[in-house]
């Protein structure tokens, strides 16, 4: 039976065996399309890793479990703890998160706290799991929720940043006492790797214009190679309008005048900056999903680490589209959207006195199964 881009059908044991679809295929810049009936809904069962992780993550997940269980959605979670601040972080269990990672190919993660000590390791477990699932590009898309009002409204812009180099390297040391030295790697195959699937999202998403946001002016050789990548990958797609703009400037025309903006793709530590920036003009992180992909893996997951309590439990509920479960996502952003746009449960970062349950039942409620 031919699926089309690499599902299949395995037999899993899980105290009796069953059947159930695998995805086997590369996953490029976009999730994999499920296999479907007639009727547009996904056949079988999806296994999707889901990590809930610190602070609000457990209740986020909680959440997603809830909606989907309502919207009998075929997903089953194979969940992991992981987490630095409650001890629960190991090199064993992060290698069990990478085996379940290779049967799902998708994961859905709630907060993963990084701590700001110094324990013996630079790089944090979070750091650890996106390099050694080369979560090369993060992606970003920051769009006005209809009928939420925010100082800038009708915005549609994506952030894509390079996230497995640059300033979050994990390479620093104490070259004499007092002095730090921490560096930051650019090279060429990861940036032109960036910037290829930047333009190729551009293409593939029918959007106008790539900008590429940089330091060159101060990191000559660092962000100028950055800066060089993008502008040669750019000839190869002449009918995507191409710029470039030194970050600084980039902050502010953000806050002046986002509507400018198409796609913007850029460093790591920029671009978690400018996300946040982003995020902040929609309404903040409980609004705002992100996305992580490597050639063969997608992680949907909190935009902004310090997610307040009380957070509306739209990002990872509209994670709907982990699988390519075209008729479930639709079905459950399309409840999202109805609770938002009408305005009367609203959590506190949305101005409002709800609770996150509260917002999960009324997504519940606004189900069309």
């Amino acid at each position: 039976m031919d699926l089309g881009r690499g599902w299949r059908k395995k037999w899993i044991w899980g105290g009796g065996w069953r059947k159930k679809w695998i995805w086997g295929g590369v996953w490029g810049s976009h999730p994999p399309v499920s296999p479907q009936s007639h009727n547009g809904k996904a056949e079988g069962t999806f296994q999707v890793t889901m990590l809930p992780g610190d602070g609000v993550g457990p209740e986020l997940m909680h959440a997603v479990k809830e909606v989907f269980k309502a919207g009998n959605v075929p997903v089953t979670f194979d969940e992991h703890h992981l987490s630095e601040v409650q001890n629960t972080a190991s090199e064993e269990k992060l290698d069990r998160v990478v085996d379940s990672m290779k049967e799902s190919k998708v994961a859905l993660i709630g907060k993963i706290h990084t701590p700001m000590e110094y324990k013996g390791d630079l790089a944090s477990y979070d750091m650890r799991l996106r390099r050694k699932l080369d979560l090369f590009a993060n992606v970003v898309h920051v769009k006005s929720l209809p009928g939420y009002q925010t100082r800038h409204n009708n915005l549609d812009l994506v952030i894509i940043r390079e996230q497995t180099e640059g300033e979050y390297s994990s390479l620093e040391h104490e070259s004499v006492k007092g002095v730090i030295e921490c560096l930051k790697i650019i090279t060429r195959a990861k940036s032109q790797r960036i910037a290829k699937f930047a333009f190729d999202y551009a293409t593939k998403k029918g959007r106008a214009k790539v900008t590429a946001v940089h330091k060159a002016n101060i990191m000559k050789l660092g962000d100028g190679l950055f800066l060089q990548c993008c502008k040669e990958v750019a000839e190869l797609y002449p009918k995507i309008k191409f710029d470039t703009m030194i970050i600084d400037n980039c902050c502010m025309q953000l806050v002046q005048n986002p509507y400018q903006f198409d796609v913007l793709v850029m460093p790591n530590l920029y671009g978690n900056i400018v996300d946040n920036l982003a995020a902040g003009l929609v309404g903040g992180a409980g609004v705002v999903p992100g996305e992580s992909y490597s050639a063969e893996y997608a992680v949907f997951e909190l935009v902004r680490r310090g997610s307040p309590r009380g957070t509306v439990p739209n990002l990872p509920v509209r994670a709907g589209i982990l699988g390519g479960l075209e008729y479930h996502s639709n079905m459950v952003s399309d409840a999202v959207k109805k609770v938002i746009k009408g305005g009367k449960v609203r959590t506190a970062d949305m101005g409002g006195y709800s609770t996150s349950m509260d917002f999960t039942q009324a997504v519940i409620d606004a189900l069309e199964v």
